[in-house]
């Protein structure tokens, strides 16, 4: 009887705490659309747990529709691929600049770069992060590893690797510093919208 009594207890709290723990969930991470012109539709989930203050920004961003018409400013084979500049030339970015959530900032955060992984871009100072992103398109560590602890990891790709691949297979820019190469070149983020995904 007494075994009853706690299996009950038991089952009523779980039925009580559920609708908080999938509220808890949901809100760990988000799910951003990327579709890129001619290229096809990359899909990240951003991390709330390692980097909540950049994953506000790029939401607020997306939702706002500001990376909708900008272009991949700078593809580099074997590192990564980087986009977020509205003049396109490296130097932009949204007018508002944000802390800075990595290591060497004083912010945990677990996310290595790796293959997939979404980090922000940013200047010479720690908290000069604004709007330009980046996607690590190398498998081999050894070429990112120093980024750990010196930029905001923030997200992974969870379809669509292959469009990174293929923009960095086509196309190689480096427009940095106020130099921009040929823009027709570069591939472009159609839009962005936060979306439901299920696998």
């Amino acid at each position: 009887m007494k075994r009853k009594i706690v299996s009950l207890l038991l089952l009523i709290v779980t039925v009580l705490t559920l609708p908080l723990a999938l509220s808890s969930c949901t809100k760990k991470f988000y799910y951003v659309k990327m579709e890129v012109r001619d290229y096809g539709t990359v899909i990240m989930c951003l991390d709330t747990e390692n980097a909540p203050i950049t994953v506000k920004n790029f939401v607020k961003l997306v939702k706002s529709g500001f990376y909708d018409g900008l272009t991949f400013h700078r593809v580099m084979e074997n590192f990564m691929i980087q986009g977020g500049d509205p003049k396109g030339t490296g130097g932009g970015g949204s007018g508002k600049t944000i802390k800075g959530e990595f290591a060497a900032n004083g912010h945990q955060n677990n996310i290595p770069h790796e293959y997939g992984v979404v980090s922000m871009a940013r200047g010479n100072g720690y908290d000069s992060a604004s709007s330009q992103f980046f996607i690590c398109n190398t498998e081999e560590r050894a070429y990112i590893e120093h980024l750990d602890g010196l930029y905001a990891a923030f997200g992974w790709v969870v379809e669509g690797m292959e469009v990174v691949d293929a923009i960095t297979e086509q196309t190689s820019i480096y427009a940095v510093d106020g130099v921009i190469e040929d823009a027709t070149k570069r591939a472009v983020i159609e839009r962005m919208s936060v979306i439901n995904y299920k696998k």
